[in-house]
């Protein structure tokens, strides 16, 4: 038999049972679309958090109180318990260290905030003027924070956008005052909206001097320090001397964390990356009951076309002829489910993006092609017994049962 009989055979047996053929084609399809689908959002998720990581700043250092071997890292907070606090003195010392471009020193705490009449809660951040430049964030209106004395605190506020938006309306607020606690503050910037990143939502955020919200909250302890080194070369050797500072200003003891943002980023696309082919293994089950389904299938039809069976063998087709047809009848079905399937992703993936924007999902390369290959391959695989069953059954017995 030539190719064009064989495709021929295997088209007009899959159209001839066209219920068995659908049932079939779903199942694959649903398999390859799962795949397809959650390793888009997983992949999204992990370009997500890589981009929200990359957004705390280039070159980043972050400095964490309290000494942890397994990365104290939070997304709502990094502080840990110490039994020496970081400071703004810390925070000086560490900027004169060589390669070092800026230094934040950051202090945070949740606070009342009253203004044009109106009132909430409020999350009131002290920084320094770098902050801006570190985090790489824009301005609306106004200016950001002066050049001070970190030390001495003046008494002035730069809104976010959020806040701007509840408290002053479609008013402008630059010059006005706000009150924060029993401290009242003078308005100079509002941010750009910058949405919800990995540490904190920027929108939601009064910043004012660090010093500042240290005399707010009585205290005189820090969040963190941020440190831009001056290059992405340069990371390993400042950390190396802000480790050395920080033994000299607590006594030889390194009780703080040293965190940088490739090791972080590293670290999270490796357990996101394993994540990711985790969920597709998982999906890819799916695909194997579904070539299981086509083989129970195909030997249903094996028992079914018995006649058709006989019928050709008697004809002159040899088993392999068989064997050749039940196999493309199964491909073609496989490949058939593995199409609709990818399709079918391809609009999940995109229903995702559509309700969740900020989320690339976008469905990685490797896993579709692995979602098509272990469809056609498991859909081929499981039909190679019927194949050979069919092939073996012997002509006279066939055209008997005919």
């Amino acid at each position: 038999m030539t190719t064009a009989d064989v495709l021929r055979f295997a088209t007009r047996a899959a159209l001839g049972y066209p219920l068995r053929t659908v049932l079939l084609v779903l199942a694959m399809s649903i398999g390859v679309a799962a795949v397809v689908t959650l390793t888009a959002v997983g992949d999204g998720m992990r370009r997500y958090i890589a981009g929200q990581f990359a957004s705390l700043g280039a070159n980043l250092v972050i400095i964490l109180p309290g000494r942890t071997e397994t990365g104290g890292l939070q997304p709502d907070s990094f502080a840990a318990s110490t039994p020496r606090d970081l400071t703004i003195e810390d925070a000086v010392a560490l900027s004169n260290a060589p390669l070092v471009q800026r230094v934040t020193p950051v202090s945070a705490g949740n606070a009342e905030a009253a203004a044009n009449g109106r009132l909430r809660e409020v999350m009131v951040l002290g920084a320094t003027s770098d902050f801006i430049l570190i985090r790489d964030l824009s301005l609306a209106q106004g200016r950001f924070l002066p050049v001070m004395d970190w030390r001495r605190g003046d008494a002035v506020a730069v809104l976010g956008a959020t806040i701007h938006d509840e408290l002053f309306g479609n008013e402008s607020s630059i010059g006005q005052t706000i009150r924060i606690g029993d401290r009242r503050l003078r308005i100079i910037g509002v941010m750009e909206p910058s949405g919800q990143g990995l540490d904190m939502n920027t929108d939601e955020l009064v910043i004012v001097p660090v010093a500042t919200a240290q005399a707010i909250f009585n205290t005189t302890s820090l969040l963190r320090i941020l440190i831009e080194t001056r290059d992405r070369d340069a990371i390993d050797a400042v950390k190396a001397g802000l480790e050395r500072i920080m033994r000299e200003r607590h006594e030889g003891e390194l009780d703080v964390t040293l965190v940088t943002q490739d090791a972080v980023l590293t670290t999270l696309d490796d357990i996101l990356g394993s994540l990711t082919l985790a969920i597709a293994g998982i999906a890819a089950i799916s695909l194997i009951v579904a070539g299981i389904l086509v083989m129970n299938v195909m030997l249903v039809a094996v028992t079914q076309r018995t006649a058709e069976i006989g019928l050709l063998k008697a004809s002159g087709a040899r088993g392999r002829d068989i064997v050749r047809i039940f196999l493309t009848e199964a491909a073609l079905l496989s490949f058939a489910g593995a199409l609709a399937g990818y399709l079918f992703g391809l609009t999940g993936a995109w229903l995702v993006r559509l309700y969740w924007p900020e989320l690339p999902a976008w469905p990685p390369t490797w896993a579709v092609a692995a979602a098509l290959s272990v469809a056609l391959g498991s859909g081929l695989a499981f039909g190679v017994m019927p194949a050979r069953r069919a092939a073996a059954l012997d002509p006279v017995f066939a055209l008997a049962r005919r």
